[in-house]
């Protein structure tokens, strides 16, 4: 699947088939994510594979009751390696880029999901306290998204998408650009526009084009039967007369 249309189709699945997913695309989706961007390629994340049908019930209904998630045969939860960070980067690294580095990969394992055939969800609402607590991890990590993965059994629509218009700024924040193809050096865009611009006086031109050859044409017209069958010097007499 090409990158670019796995970005604009993927959606975020709630409702799954009882299907499971075969273990070779559940690694291959957390191998997407291996490959992420990180901080100083540090790769601060670790995966954890939750598949037991009770464990997922119950953390569930620590994710807000979000009990749709109970129906997903398969959890990632996404922890970020926090000590490992904040020893490259101190505080920043610790509240800032292992914060970036678990997003980066978790979008890659949607993205992955979503090439495979398969369903998944970004879960940002949970306990952390009693995740902390059922998956024993430990004071120097920190859970960061729960991944929910399965076939799906939904067919979302289109996504409906703000204007990009009003999303770009250039040069500083806030300020928009009244021509942005001129930055990024499309002068097609510019071409076009100004083809445009030029099109009602063209149109204009060429009607006036077609109305002097009519009118031309009018002049210049062929001999009628009779004039033709006139003697030559007599034809010439008889259109100066009329002339």
């Amino acid at each position: 699947m090409d990158a670019l249309w796995a970005i604009k189709t993927r959606r975020s699945i709630r409702s799954y088939l009882q299907k499971p997913v075969e273990f070779d695309k559940v690694t291959a989706v957390i191998e997407a994510a291996h490959y992420a961007p990180s901080a100083g390629n540090l790769q601060d994340w670790k995966f954890i594979i939750i598949t037991d049908k009770a464990a997922r019930h119950a953390i569930a209904e620590h994710c807000l009751e979000q009990h749709w998630m109970a129906h997903a045969p398969v959890y990632i939860v996404v922890c970020s390696n926090e000590e490992r960070t904040e020893m490259r980067y101190g505080l920043r690294g610790k509240r800032l880029y292992s914060v970036q580095s678990c997003a980066a990969a978790t979008e890659n394992m949607l993205l992955a999901a979503h090439a495979l055939g398969l369903g998944a969800c970004w879960v940002g609402a949970f306990d952390e306290d009693y995740l902390d607590r059922t998956l024993n991890i430990p004071d120097t990590a920190r859970a960061q998204a729960i991944v929910t993965l399965g076939y799906t059994d939904e067919q979302p629509g289109e996504k409906e998408l703000t204007s990009l218009d009003s999303a770009v700024y250039f040069g500083t924040y806030g300020i928009p650009y009244e021509k942005p193809h001129l930055i990024l050096k499309d002068y097609s865009v510019e071409w076009e526009q100004q083809a445009q611009k030029a099109k009602p006086a063209l149109e204009k031109g060429i009607a006036s084009i077609k109305k002097s050859v009519q009118q031309l044409k009018e002049k210049v017209r062929p001999p009628t039967k009779e004039e033709e069958e006139l003697p030559q010097p007599r034809r010439e007499e008889e259109a100066e007369w009329k002339g």
